[in-house]
């Protein structure tokens, strides 16, 4: 796992130097607003979305600027969710990685702003590739049929009886979508044709639902220190999960099966395959 760790760790200091470069400081007024926005962005984390697409983009043979526009275009959409996500409307949460959730330190109106913020220049930031299928791509996986259709369907289930279908709908809209797009993503600023993207999409959404998975098991089985926000949080709000549907057992089960069909995937990529294999394991064996 030395190989993946130091990709991260170069995927996360590449992102981050974008981010501080692209994203206006306090001292550009309003202030307060890019205050909010840079706090979220900078809060830390894995930045494994933007580190997908910059292993996608590479496996591709793209070279430039584009990935990072990419990156930090899915690091902002990422960050506007969860900036959303946490608010008292939505989850309710006190922390994210490890620090007072945006609406705790800047008030519930500002955090809603620098979301909306956050998701309005993530497509200016993208709009430099001059790629308007990528932009629409980011958008997909944003909108109805993406990640805001998998919250409301979240939103909706919220304690009530759920099935495996509707568990499924949530995490491949909420969760995987945007994990999908990251690949695709790179993968399409690199000029890489339809066949190449399948593969990245299939591996992207094998991963994303694994991911998600894993983050219901988190819930249940970590701790708020080890994980940097709240926990037991699905189980009080009786949310739609996989362990509360098929159990632990079993949830633990198909996040392994997702797992080794991401890394049979891998055998079809270029020189980041292998990166890309431990990236998928790396998503099962994680503990935050």
């Amino acid at each position: 796992m030395n190989d993946v760790n130091q990709f991260l760790l170069h995927a996360k200091d590449r992102v981050e130097a974008a981010i501080d470069r692209l994203v206006p400081t306090p001292d550009h007024r309003p202030g307060i607003l890019h205050e909010a926005m840079r706090y979220s962005l900078m809060a830390g984390g894995k930045r494994l979305r933007p580190a997908l697409c910059y292993a996608a983009f590479e496996d591709c043979g793209g070279v430039g600027e584009a990935s990072d526009w990419g990156a930090v275009a899915l690091e902002m959409v990422h960050t506007f969710s969860l900036i959303h996500d946490d608010l008292p409307c939505m989850d309710d949460d006190d922390f994210r990685r490890g620090l007072p959730t945006c609406h705790k330190k800047f008030g519930e109106a500002m955090a809603v702003l620098a979301g909306d913020a956050l998701s309005i220049y993530a497509f200016q930031v993208l709009s430099r590739s001059g790629n308007a299928e990528a932009v629409s791509l980011l958008a997909t996986a944003l909108g109805s049929d993406g990640m805001l259709g998998g919250q409301v369907v979240d939103i909706q289930s919220e304690g009530k009886p759920c099935d495996l279908a509707t568990v499924d709908y949530i995490h491949l809209h909420k969760t995987a979508a945007l994990i999908e797009a990251s690949l695709e993503l790179g993968a399409v600023l690199a000029g890489a044709d339809g066949a190449r993207r399948s593969i990245y999409r299939e591996y992207g959404r094998s991963i994303g639902l694994a991911f998600q998975i894993v983050d219901d098991i988190l819930d249940i089985e970590s701790s708020t220190e080890k994980l940097g926000k709240d926990v037991g949080s699905d189980v009080e709000n009786q949310k739609a999960t996989y362990p509360a549907v098929v159990g632990l057992g079993e949830s633990k089960k198909q996040a392994r099966l997702l797992v080794a069909r991401a890394v049979e995937l891998t055998k079809q990529m270029g020189s980041r395959g292998p990166v890309l294999a431990d990236l998928a394991r790396f998503i099962v064996e994680r503990g935050n």
